[in-house]
């Protein structure tokens, strides 16, 4: 794996806007965390486009992207908001560019599509971590500037992360490249061109939000006769927000506890990545992780994320 340049304070960050359009004010917002930070946010009038449900053409968000790629002066990638539209600028962006470039690139839900674009199609870490709505624009509430900041930003191992309320399902202890996104969009790409189609013995990060409890089991029956699963050592679950029934008559929980009854490696869930109800914790997918699921369950990332050049 390619591994991106550690961010330094005062580099230049390209805000790009792949998925859906966004409020004006949460932009706002979000850019003058990104300054509070240390770092310089990189714009233009391209990221406010409108066209329906998505941020303009997927010609010119991908445009936006590869722009970036191209800018010496450009140190990394933030995505403004998920939503919807990131697979449509697939097919206009250029590998090789994405590995000349392997600048720092972070977002989370729709912008699994792009993530695993990074990881599983070019080789180059990405990181599962806050957006500028509604995450880094609420500053602390939003997102853990810690592990944001270490990932992308320290060129040693992030090291072990064991946030309050994540729960062993089943014990065990395994290693392995840390892959993965939200779940909707890793089933989404699967027979297409752009497939998650991760290696042999890794570790898979899944997590989403508001579906209800049969469509988490559809979705992760279709991953299961699709291969995806048979080369998973251990699985890191999300908070899955707001995935149970109304009634509570069953939970996120119930269903992935009854589907992986069988698997024999570690599984935890709660780690709060991507649609959390706390600050949003930022994990580098691309990198070489330990998942040890025991009474104190945790997930230790065992690689650097980045380069100091």
């Amino acid at each position: 794996m390619l591994k991106p340049r550690a961010l330094l304070p005062g580099d230049r960050l390209a805000i790009v806007a792949p998925a859906s359009p966004f409020e004006r004010q949460e932009f706002d917002e979000g850019i003058e965390e990104i300054r509070r930070l240390g770092f310089e946010p990189v714009f233009d009038a391209q990221v406010f486009a409108r066209q329906g449900f998505v941020a303009g053409t997927a010609e010119a968000r991908a445009a936006a992207i590869r722009a970036a790629w191209r800018d010496p002066s450009i140190a990394g990638l933030l995505c403004v908001r998920g939503g919807y539209g990131s697979a449509q600028v697939l097919p206009w962006l250029d590998r090789d560019e994405a590995r000349r470039a392997r600048k720092v690139f972070v977002g989370y839900s729709d912008i699994t599509a792009l993530l695993t674009y990074h990881t599983v199609e070019c080789g180059v870490v990405a990181f599962h971590g806050p957006m500028l709505a509604r995450r880094l624009g609420i500053g602390a509430a939003g997102y853990d500037r810690a592990s944001f900041l270490g990932a992308v930003g320290r060129s040693e191992p992030l090291g072990e992360l064991a946030p309050p309320g994540l729960e062993t399902l089943r014990p065990g202890d395994a290693s392995g490249l840390l892959l993965g996104g939200t779940l909707t969009q890793i089933v989404a790409s699967l027979g297409t061109p752009h497939a998650f189609a991760p290696p042999d013995d890794y570790v898979l990060f899944v997590e989403d939000v508001a579906e209800r409890p049969y469509r988490l089991d559809r979705m992760l029956t279709q991953a299961q006769q699709a291969g995806v699963l048979r080369r998973v050592r251990g699985v890191v679950i999300g908070e899955m927000r707001d995935c149970d029934e109304p009634s509570g008559d069953v939970t996120a929980r119930d269903v992935v506890a009854a589907f992986f009854a069988d698997f024999h490696g570690p599984i935890v869930l709660g780690f709060p990545s991507g649609h959390t109800t706390g600050p949003v914790y930022t994990l580098p997918l691309g990198v070489r992780c330990r998942l040890v699921a025991d009474h104190r369950p945790r997930l230790i990332i065992e690689e650097a994320a980045v380069d100091r050049a």
